[in-house]
């Protein structure tokens, strides 16, 4: 103990939220039956800090006789541990008369305070105190400082009592009384799949990653993934991201997956948790199925605190990367097992547009089946319409449709389908732009409706990508580049990104740029080996940079996936543009026949 009278150093300040939680008429029940009190009283002390406290981020800083103080780290976490501590004396007082049962009241406040091993020093324990003596029997009372800081419906429901003038206390506090959620409130029901029939992708919730250490320091990591991930996953066109807003809410609250999908109606959940190691960072990730409770994809991930500050932070591309192929091939994968009718429209819209690009003769039947089975579901709404005009060009760009001009003029009325529903839809004019396109009968009608559905949507990856296909057959070769380059951009994410670096490799022919063509082409065919554009593509770089063998390995690979190909079948459509011309001279140098 040092000498009387000389200054002891301060303890550190801390922001903790503060409880204070005492038996109601405690001197009246001792007075009546003393040995009960103390005996029910201790109960409640152990369960306090051996079941309630510790899952709660509390400590019990001390014991009052017939009261608590105790410290949280968040005051979401002082709330639930205030209100689950009313509900112990409930099987007591069952078997008590009235006049003998214990009740509870408890007040709280958030503020900073000077924190030691052994007790908590400031105004704001005072505060805690003076705002327990407003709660009647059994209520919890908060300040400001708290009721700011928890999700009402999450945390709790509130009731605003206004202001107070409290003993000692220079100015009228605001209060609020606290109380549990309601069963209603607690899980809201799930909307009906069918019921945002406008919008068919699948939802995400990108909860705040936890820390392993109580650093402070180290929170500000968990806010860093949480905003680069979402920013990410939002840049793909196949998924609808849950703001920021509303995830942040579920900080530090550890709930189930079946909770976050009820509360923010997502389908999947992207949560985890992270440790940093000097300059280092290890993050593990896990994504869920909400409405079937189970973990699709888990990874482990490392890399350096500094990249998270970097606005292209690989480690954030990584991880959202990952994320969102896992979450789309999970769905994908159910497509190709369950009966369309089990199927909802999420998932149907995703596996038929997934299944499309795969390039298969039996993957695209099943992609006909499940954007059919969408469009009969929603006759009203254009974007299935869309998609199923798309599966026809796909039909004719694998080789499959036997009259590729008549093809085109089916994907072209389908279009017109879905454009009748919705006449600015972005991805119908490029879709029905595109097959003009490539009739060739009337490229100033492709042009009009291409540059259309990219003032309509400038954020639409596929207008710009269609687009470029005009200025590539018909246009400026470095428009071309230039529209390919911001399709790509504006899809990091994307499923069928091969398909957009085709498109570009495309580009890079019609400027001359054989070099990166053929890297192009190679990037894409690791995407998608099967893809019949970009093999065709490839076997013109190839031929043009020299590599003559590496070129007719490539044709005999065409002629596996496309056994009835000749230069009149090459040329059924687009025969008037200089690409199609390039690519003509070429096979033919390589002995493609002529019919």
């Amino acid at each position: 103990m040092p000498p009387i009278g000389q200054a002891v150093e301060l303890p550190p300040v801390q922001h903790k939220t503060v409880l204070v939680i005492d038996l109601v008429e405690s001197v009246r029940l001792m007075a009546h039956n003393e040995e009960q009190v103390v005996r029910l009283w201790r109960g409640f002390v152990h369960h306090a800090t051996t079941e309630v406290f510790p899952p709660h981020g509390g400590r019990l800083v001390k014991s009052l006789g017939d009261g608590l103080l105790a410290e949280f780290e968040h005051p979401a976490q002082a709330v639930r541990a205030a209100l689950a501590l009313h509900r112990h004396f409930d099987a007591a007082n069952q078997n008590l008369p009235a006049a003998q049962q214990l009740h509870l009241r408890a007040g709280l406040n958030a503020t900073q305070l000077y924190v030691d091993d052994n007790d908590i020093y400031g105004q704001g324990v005072n505060l805690a105190a003076r705002v327990a003596d407003l709660a009647t029997p059994g209520e919890t009372v908060v300040t400001a400082s708290v009721y700011d800081a928890i999700v009402v419906g999450i945390d709790a429901e509130v009731q605003d009592r206004g202001e107070s003038y409290l003993k000692h206390w220079p100015e009228p506090v605001r209060t609020w009384t606290v109380t549990p959620v309601s069963a209603q409130g607690a899980v809201p029901r799930m909307p009906a799949p069918e019921a945002a029939t406008s919008d068919f992708r699948p939802s995400i919730a990108v909860v705040p990653f936890e820390t392993r250490s109580h650093s402070q320091e180290q929170y500000v990591i968990g806010e860093l993934l949480a905003d680069g991930v979402i920013t990410q996953l939002s840049r793909s066109p196949d998924l609808r991201v849950i703001s920021r807003l509303s995830t942040s809410a579920f900080r530090g609250r550890q709930a189930t997956a079946a909770e976050v999908g009820q509360r923010l109606e997502a389908a999947y959940t992207l949560s985890g948790s992270y440790v940093s190691y000097g300059d280092k960072v290890v993050i593990n990730a896990e994504l869920c199925d909400n409405r079937r409770g189970e973990v699709v994809w888990a990874e482990r991930l490392a890399g350096e605190v500094m990249d998270l500050l970097q606005s292209d932070s690989q480690l954030i591309h990584q991880l959202s990367e990952a994320c969102a192929e896992a979450l789309l091939q999970h769905m994908v994968q159910r497509t190709l097992v369950l009966p369309v009718p089990q199927l909802d429209s999420n998932a149907l819209m995703l596996g038929g547009i997934t299944l499309m690009h795969r390039s298969t003769p039996r993957d695209l039947q099943r992609s006909q089946q499940l954007l059919e089975a969408v469009v009969d579901r929603h006759k009203r709404v254009a974007t299935p319409w869309a998609w199923l005009a798309k599966w026809h060009i796909m039909q004719v760009v694998q080789g499959l449709a036997p009259e590729p001009a008549q093809t085109f003029r089916a994907a072209i009325a389908v279009a017109d389908r879905a454009l009748d529903l919705e006449p600015h839809s972005s991805l119908a004019m490029a879709i029905k732009g595109h097959a003009l396109c490539h009739l060739g009968a009337d490229i100033d009608a492709a042009r009009q409706l291409l540059f259309e559905s990219t003032l309509n949507n400038p954020n639409d990856p596929m207008a710009w990508l269609y687009r470029s296909v005009w200025s590539t057959m018909w246009g400026t070769a470095q428009d071309s580049v230039v529209e390919a380059e911001t399709a790509l951009h504006l899809s990091p994410l994307d499923p069928q990104k091969y398909y957009f670096e085709m498109m570009l490799a495309n580009c890079y022919l019609s400027m001359g740029q054989h070099e990166q063509a053929a890297e192009q082409c190679r990037v894409s065919l690791q995407k998608n080996c099967y893809h019949l554009p970009t093999l065709r593509a490839y076997v013109i770089a190839q031929y043009e940079i020299g590599d003559v063998e590496g070129a007719r390995k490539t044709l005999d690979t065409i002629l596996k996936l496309q056994p009835d190909l000749t230069l009149d079948r090459y040329l059924a459509s687009g025969r008037e543009s200089r690409l199609r011309q390039h690519g003509a001279r070429v096979l033919k140098a390589l002995g493609l026949p002529i019919h």
